[in-house]
């Protein structure tokens, strides 16, 4: 009996872990139970919710790639570290500006956002000339007598951001330069223009939360953002047309964590919570009417499963807190297609990609992730097998670059268009 086979060229994706010596060993990972990835990556850093004593910390660590040669190991980090400290209680979630690399916003109990910049450290991201040790804050890190440097300072705060609640959310927007939005524990979504410097109010509040705000996502083009939270709704907004939601709908049946990602520039997004009988489930949903198309129960974990989409690529991954796991499915045609799954006797706490413009397009990695475990990060790359060896342009479409496409000003004056590109062969 003949059998069809779906064609797609992701069909044969496999995960590829880095070596141990080239993992980040000896953190001390954050225990709130707060949920959110605890930990974001750009091209130059990674950012690590920490666990620290006399307020909130997060960690800020040099990147480096695992998978290009040559690949020097990375050192094992001390007890003692400098440290970006500032929040008087847990650090719950950061985010980098997609637009200016060395920015980064970070939100906490204390219901405050901090800025930081380190811009200082940019030329001292990667090794030296020769292979031996950093400068910077991680200047002799490896080295015999290394002694721990000053802690990092903010450069700006936003003290009402939560009007003292907790914030718990912060994302920026894919297109406006400093547009950034947050969710705190009065169950308001507020926007504000962290280039301008100006915080006595935010820019835009969006309201109709019942209940504690669990995700929030913007979409490709960054006009629109989609929220999921404990009262089981998922809600969709238009910033500029009010601050009531544009589209609400049933959510989850279950009321532990609810995540959601939007599917690059189409129109459909992903949520993955929990049903009534705490079932983990997977639901798609057409954005234009924010109606399910199709639902799946997963599994029966308990663990809250952290949605990543590698836009331009039409690959979801599915990274379960507590699982040693992460699958990957391909939506096409309305569908997700499960496609192979990465497997670790290690269970995750956190993960994360980074930006798609900054994979090794040689080694064919469509998207490179980062684990986080109780006290590891683990990058993982996620490669297409090919046997050319020439620049593959089938999986590596133009990808959204780190230039914005306008001002935050720009566009609350009503501006809208997509990301700038950059041909990734380049």
């Amino acid at each position: 009996m003949s059998r069809f086979v779906r064609p797609s060229k992701y069909r044969h994706t496999y995960s590829q872990q880095a070596k141990k010596e080239h993992n980040y060993e000896n953190l001390k990972v954050s225990t709130s139970a707060w949920d959110t990835d605890l930990i974001k990556a750009n091209p130059k850093f990674l950012s690590i919710n920490y666990q620290a004593s006399g307020g909130g910390a997060f960690l800020v660590l040099p990147l480096l790639s695992p998978f290009s040669a040559p690949a020097i190991p990375t050192p094992k980090l001390p007890d003692l570290l400098p440290l970006c400290r500032g929040h008087s209680g847990p650090v719950l979630d950061t985010a980098w500006h997609p637009h200016k690399e060395a920015v980064l916003a970070s939100a906490g109990e204390d219901g405050k956002i901090f800025l930081w910049n380190f811009e200082s450290e940019i030329s001292n991201s990667a090794r030296g000339s020769e292979g031996t040790g950093y400068s910077g804050k991680f200047s002799g890190w490896g080295e015999e007598n290394w002694t721990t440097p000053s802690d990092w300072e903010h450069t700006a705060f936003i003290p009402k951001a939560g009007q003292g609640k907790k914030v718990g959310q912060v994302v920026f927007n894919p297109v406006a330069s400093g547009l950034l939005a947050s969710a705190s524990g009065d169950h308001v979504v507020r926007l504000w223009d962290v280039d301008s410097g100006k915080f006595d109010e935010a820019l835009v509040e969006l309201k109709g939360h019942k209940d504690t705000v669990q995700s929030v996502c913007w979409n490709y083009t960054g006009d629109l953002l989609i929220t999921t939270s404990r009262d089981k709704q998922i809600r969709m907004y238009d910033p500029r047309a009010g601050s009531d939601p544009i589209k609400q709908a049933d959510g989850h049946g279950g009321i532990k964590g609810s995540r959601v990602v939007w599917l690059g520039d189409r129109e459909r997004a992903v949520t993955t919570g929990f049903s009534r009988m705490s079932d983990r489930q997977m639901i798609l949903w057409d954005t234009a009417t924010l109606k399910p198309i199709s639902t799946e129960n997963i599994d029966s974990s308990s663990g809250v499963i952290m949605p990543h989409y590698v836009e331009g690529n039409s690959v979801l991954l599915l990274a379960g807190k507590g699982d040693g796991n992460i699958r990957y499915y391909e939506y096409a045609d309305d569908e997700l297609f499960y496609l192979n799954e990465h497997k670790s006797a290690d269970p995750q706490r956190g993960f994360t990609l980074l930006p798609r413009h900054a994979v090794d397009v040689g080694q064919n990695e469509i998207a490179r992730g980062f684990k986080l475990t109780t006290s590891t990060v683990e990058p993982i790359g996620f490669v297409v097998p090919r046997k050319a060896e020439s620049f593959q342009a089938d999986i590596f479409p133009p990808a959204p670059s780190d230039e914005a496409a306008f001002t935050a000003k720009e566009w609350m004056d009503g501006k809208k268009g997509p990301p700038k590109l950059i041909d990734m062969e380049s």
